[in-house]
């Protein structure tokens, strides 16, 4: 798999930042054991620490598996903050649940079933952060169902936008924003989605080279409606 930074540098980082608690641990062993995909401990710390910078009350996270990015976000969240996660597998969002009632954080969390899309959509409250870490192809969607709902000085959190095994690797992504041919579909469709962001004078953009990279999207401006 191709790196972002280091394998001692993302040492340095689990080592500095928050532990992980005994539920995160448990989380991070079922992940392994079972082949699931989570964002892993470098960019959970990095979603807490954006958490934490941000003063966030308010989270709403698109595609929440079992819980392991919410619970990192749940922990920075002052005692009276609130996320809202969102899975369309019931049985992965009871898991997630009984990880939060283990770590006595049930009560930072709502738990929403069906399509992250929809539910986004369908909300007319706003949020301090939102989290999108559901399917790749399906970003651009994620973000416009979600770019309303995050008012000026918010943000915008996306998972797996630099590097994806020997599939996406960030001197392919950077040759394809270039204007070079995607080298695959996964390819394009990060390209895409990169742009998209690029071209929204709402949000301003940074990438985090943590994990599989973190896009961090502030808005900067009010919706013009």
């Amino acid at each position: 798999m191709a790196e972002l930074h280091a394998e001692a540098v993302g040492g340095l980082i689990e080592w500095a930042g928050p532990a992980a608690d005994e539920v995160l641990e448990a989380m991070t062993a079922r992940a392994e054991r079972d082949g699931f995909p989570t964002v892993g401990p470098e960019v959970g710390r990095a979603l807490a620490l954006c958490t934490r910078l941000s003063g966030a009350r308010s989270v709403l996270e698109l595609g929440s598996g079992f819980g392991y990015s919410a619970y990192w976000v749940a922990r920075a969240l002052p005692p009276d903050g609130r996320i809202v996660l969102t899975e369309r597998d019931g049985a992965l969002l009871a898991d997630a649940r009984a990880y939060f009632e283990r770590g006595d954080l049930a009560d930072r969390a709502t738990f929403e079933q069906g399509d992250a899309l929809d539910i986004a959509e369908a909300r007319t409250d706003t949020f301090d952060l939102v989290v999108l870490d559901h399917d790749t192809a399906d970003y651009v969607a994620g973000f416009e169902a979600a770019r309303d709902l995050v008012a000026p000085g918010g943000a915008i959190l996306v998972d797996n936008v630099a590097v994806y095994g020997d599939v996406l690797t960030p001197d392919g992504l950077l040759a394809t924003l270039d204007g070079e041919e995607p080298p695959n579909d996964r390819t394009r469709v990060v390209a895409e989605f990169l742009t998209h962001l690029r071209q929204d004078d709402a949000f301003e953009t940074y990438l985090l080279p943590v994990g599989e990279g973190l896009a961090v999207a502030t808005r900067v401006q009010p919706s013009k409606e």
